[in-house]
């Protein structure tokens, strides 16, 4: 099952929500998942802070600024 890691930054409610959907989703699924603060790296923040939140599966973006379910369940349910 491949890993789901949510891209956040403090005081951000759709940051709040996207972890709330993928803890939710992951747990259903048996799929890990983390989160990470964009603003803790400076890589990250210059790839990915205006978009915040962003869904990464195995390290390749997924989405960003919200979570799609259904996408997101498909996408995890084909990978190997």
């Amino acid at each position: 099952m491949p890993e789901v890691t949510v891209l956040t930054r403090a005081e951000c409610h759709a940051c709040v929500d996207a972890v709330q959907d993928v803890q939710r989703i992951c747990a259903e699924l048996g799929a890990d998942w983390s989160s990470a603060d964009v603003d803790a790296d400076p890589e990250l923040r210059a790839e990915y802070g205006d978009r915040v939140p962003v869904i990464l599966i195995d390290g390749a973006e997924h989405g960003f600024w919200r979570v799609e379910e259904q996408r997101l369940r498909a996408a995890l349910a084909s990978s190997p």
